[in-house]
């Protein structure tokens, strides 16, 4: 673990922009997630929030509060990590300011933003003066170390399962690590190879981040990530994280993943109350039909499974609505926040005997 950490997520727990922070609550083997700072929410349990479940997380009002009520319980918090993830990744001027405030009382920093802690000058010479660390998660590795695509993703024996979407913020990432959990649980040796920074603060070994590459390196950083998740962890099944959606007009994430990972089956992550793209009123979300014959154009491979986001539902019309959408597309569909991902195994079965997947002993 990299320390003790407080989740900055003024303005945004519980909504798409704080995706972020949401990963980090449900899980993260980077940090011990101290709190939550969401004004808005404050006087909240994070879990109870995002999921209905109390976990002991607390969402307090500002990050002095935060790291008061860590030192009541006796527990130094030693990380402000930003949990924000806005439309553009930039750092709003109300941030900056209770950033510089943990940088202040003494907290290292790491951000996932585009905008760099480490190149802005005030927060720089703050950082030093109080001789703590600023991480930029999204800054993209030197280029002499950045890999082009070379056709190695071929030797690659694992089966290859890509966790995609029809939008952007839509639970891919999460619904990623749920299936390695129940993966694992099976008895599988399972790896998930992150395509953002979310993935790599919540500990994920393999990955890249995909949205901070120049685009000639990003077929090939992902060629190898996978390759080295299967290389190095003798991993049996790779769960690749998607970005974005295929038709996304922002963030059409998705091309590079099948076109380079090469995954043998898809998971499709759905949000069926959304109308319009996340963020872009006026831009209609293309059918889910359409979704899947574009993906399985694209890779050749079969969409195997429907994951449901229930953003907008009722509890009690969760399973009716993955009912009704598993109806209209002929495939499985599971809410794995509600029922888990186990039941997402018997739709990779077939394809883990035709690779001579077995469960470990």
């Amino acid at each position: 673990m990299d320390g003790n950490a407080i989740i900055y997520c003024e303005g945004a727990f519980g909504s798409p922009n704080g995706k972020t922070a949401h990963g980090l609550v449900r899980r993260t083997s980077r940090y011990r997630v101290l709190s939550v700072v969401d004004s808005g929410k404050a006087g909240g349990d994070a879990g109870e929030i995002l999921d209905g479940r109390r976990i002991q997380i607390p969402v307090l009002a500002d990050v002095g509060e935060a790291i008061a009520e860590a030192q009541e319980r006796g527990c130094r918090a030693t990380h402000l990590v930003v949990g924000l993830a806005p439309d553009g990744g930039r750092l709003g001027s109300a941030a900056r300011r209770d950033l510089a405030s943990g940088i202040r009382a003494g907290l290292n920093v790491d951000s996932g933003l585009h905008d760099y802690l480490s190149e802005d000058a005030e927060l720089g010479a703050l950082a030093r003066e109080h001789r703590v660390a600023l991480r930029d998660v999204r800054q993209p590795p030197p280029r002499d170390r950045l890999h082009f695509f070379s056709g190695k993703i071929e030797e690659v024996t694992s089966l290859k399962v890509a966790v995609l979407g029809t939008d952007s913020a839509v639970g891919k990432r999460t619904t990623a690590w749920r299936l390695v959990e129940a993966l694992a649980g099976a008895g599988h040796a399972t790896e998930l190879v992150g395509t953002g920074q979310t993935a790599w603060m919540q500990g994920a070994r393999f990955g890249i981040v995909l949205d901070s590459l120049v685009n000639d390196f990003v077929s090939g950083e992902i060629e190898h990530a996978v390759w080295s998740a299967w290389k190095e962890a003798a991993a049996d099944v790779i769960i690749i994280e998607g970005q974005g959606s295929l038709m996304n007009p922002a963030y059409p994430g998705g091309y590079e993943i099948l076109a380079a990972g090469r995954p043998d089956v898809v998971v499709m992550q759905h949000a069926p109350t959304r109308r319009d793209y996340d963020g872009f009123p006026g831009y209609p979300i293309h059918p889910i039909e359409k979704q899947i014959q574009a993906v399985e154009l694209i890779s050749g491979k079969p969409v195997v499974a429907i994951t449901l986001n229930h953003e907008g539902l009722d509890a009690g019309k969760i399973s009716e609505a993955c009912g009704r959408l598993s109806d209209r597309v002929g495939l499985p569909v599971v809410d794995v926040l509600v029922d888990g991902a186990d039941c997402l195994i018997d739709a990779l079965r077939s394809h883990l005997r035709k690779k001579g997947v077995r469960p470990v002993v």
